[in-house]
C-alpha cells in the first residue's frame, strides 16, 4: 500500500470505475457488492468482479472498502455471515457499515476487516466516535452536518489511532447524514436501502383542492420550483482547513457517476493533496486541480456545513452545469499517432482538452484522422468507433479526450 499522511477515497460503482479511480490517483475506493449496499442504481459487484476488482487495487498500492451499510431487515441477515466471510477472503481491507447488529457480526465472521462507521450512522459529536472505537472501529465517517470547528473538536477528544473520514466532493441531499423517508413515501423505493428515486431533484406544483386541474407555482415562475434539490458539495479551495482540524480521509461522493467523473475528480483531488503533503505550509492549490472540477456535469456548487453556513436548495434549475464534453478515450498513446475510441463527435481541426492519468490537462490540435482501414477522414460517423488520432503532442494511454461546449 501507499505511504501517503492523507487518503484520496474515490467511488467505484463498477469495475471501470475502479480501474480509473486507481489510475488517476486514489488511495482507496469504496463499492459494493450485489447486497447490502446503498447504491442500487450502480452496477456494483459480483463475487468475480471483487475479486478481480481488489486485485488490481493491490497491485497499485490502493485499498477497498466495502459498503455493508445498508440497515438490514431480521430476514436478511442469514445472508450476511458468508457475504462478510468472502470479502474476508477476497482481500477486502475495511467495511462501511451503519448498522451496530452488522457490527458486531462482522466482528465475528470477518475479524481481519477494519470496521468502518458510515456516515449514515450518524456521529456528530466524540461521544459517539469514542463508543464506536469501543467497539473496535478504526475509522468514523462524520455526519455530512458537522463544521469544521465541530470536526476540530471531535479530533480532540478521541484517540489518535480513530481516523476521520469526511466526504469532500459530490451530491448532497435534504436528509439528514443520508436518511431519508421521501423516495418511500412517493414512489415506495427506500433511500435508506440503496433505492432511492432522488424526488428530491423533482421539479413541483403546488394545488388548491377545490380548483381541479390548476397548479400554482411555488415561487412566482412559471418554470415551477425545485424545492429540495441540494447544490453540489465542492470542497477543493478547503483542503488545508479539513486537513488541518484532523481529518484522515477525503471522500468523493460518486458510486452512481461515470468512470470519466471519478478519473477527473480523483485527478484533481489527488493533485491538491499531494502538493499540501509536499509542502503544507507553502501550500497554493494547482490552479489547474481548481479548474478540473468544472470539466464534469454538476450542479451549482458550495461548501456544504462546514463553515457553518446552511447550504441552501438550487429552487430554480433541477439539471447540471455541463461544460465538457468527452469525446474520445485513448486506448494506446502516441508521440503524435494515437489509436483511440470515439465517444462524441469532434473534427479535424479541433482542439481538445486531454487528460492523462495523474497529471495535469493541456490541450492538442487535432491535425488528421484514420478509420481502421487507413483511409483519412473527418470524424468517425459512430461513437465507439477506433481510430488513429494525428496530433501535434503526445497523448497517454488512459488519457480522455474533452471538448469545451461552445
Amino acid at each position: 500500500m501507499n505511504d501517503h499522511k492523507y487518503e484520496v477515497l474515490s467511488p467505484a460503482g463498477d469495475l471501470e470505475c475502479l480501474k480509473a479511480a486507481v489510475s488517476f490517483g486514489a488511495d482507496a475506493v469504496y463499492l459494493a457488492g450485489t447486497q447490502f449496499g446503498m447504491r442500487t442504481a450502480s452496477k456494483n459487484f459480483t463475487k468475480e468482479q471483487l475479486a478481480e476488482g481488489i486485485d488490481f487495487a493491490h497491485k497499485h498500492g490502493a485499498r477497498v472498502h466495502i459498503t455493508c451499510n445498508v440497515l438490514p431487515r431480521s430476514s436478511e441477515l442469514s445472508e450476511l455471515p458468508g457475504f462478510l466471510q468472502t470479502a474476508q477472503e477476497l482481500g477486502a481491507d475495511a467495511f462501511i457499515i451503519a448498522d451496530l447488529g452488522v457490527l458486531e457480526m462482522a466482528k465475528k465472521y470477518a475479524p481481519k476487516v477494519e470496521l468502518h462507521a458510515s456516515t449514515q450512522t450518524g456521529i456528530v459529536n466524540y461521544a459517539t466516535a469514542n463508543v464506536l472505537f469501543g467497539m473496535g472501529v478504526k475509522r468514523v465517517v462524520l455526519a455530512r452536518e458537522l463544521s469544521i470547528a465541530e470536526i476540530k473538536e471531535i479530533r480532540r477528544n478521541t484517540p489518535p489511532e480513530l481516523e476521520i473520514e469526511t466526504f469532500v466532493h459530490g451530491s448532497m441531499c435534504v436528509s439528514f447524514s443520508g436518511r431519508c423517508l421521501i423516495s418511500s413515501y412517493m414512489t415506495g423505493r427506500d433511500a435508506n436501502r440503496g433505492d432511492c428515486a432522488q424526488p428530491c431533484r423533482w421539479k413541483y406544483h403546488l394545488y388548491e383542492e377545490n380548483r381541479d386541474g390548476q397548479y400554482f407555482p411555488v415561487e412566482q415562475d412559471d418554470t415551477g420550483t425545485y424545492l429540495y434539490n441540494s447544490r453540489d458539495l465542492c470542497m477543493i479551495d478547503h483542503l488545508p482547513e479539513l486537513l488541518e482540524a484532523g481529518v484522515k480521509s477525503l471522500k468523493i461522493e460518486g458510486r452512481a457517476k461515470s468512470a470519466y467523473y471519478t478519473s477527473v475528480v480523483t485527478n484533481a483531488y489527488a493533485g491538491a493533496v499531494r502538493a499540501y503533503e509536499r509542502d503544507p505550509e507553502g501550500y497554493v492549490l494547482p490552479q489547474w486541480a481548481h479548474d478540473e472540477v468544472e470539466k464534469v456535469s454538476h450542479r451549482e456548487y458550495n461548501t456544504g456545513f462546514f463553515f457553518g453556513t446552511q447550504p441552501g436548495q438550487q429552487t430554480g434549475f433541477g439539471g447540471y452545469i455541463r461544460n465538457y464534453d468527452v469525446v474520445a478515450m485513448c486506448e494506446s498513446g502516441g508521440e503524435n499517432e494515437s489509436i483511440i475510441t470515439q465517444r462524441n463527435k469532434f473534427l479535424v481541426g479541433d482542439t481538445l482538452d486531454v487528460l492523462p492519468p495523474g497529471e495535469p490537462s493541456y490541450e492538442i490540435s487535432v491535425l488528421g484522422l484514420k478509420n481502421e482501414s487507413g483511409e483519412a477522414v473527418d470524424s468517425a460517423p459512430h461513437a465507439m468507433e477506433r481510430l488513429t488520432l494525428i496530433s501535434d503532442r503526445h497523448v497517454k494511454t488512459g488519457s480522455f479526450l474533452r471538448k469545451k461546449r461552445s
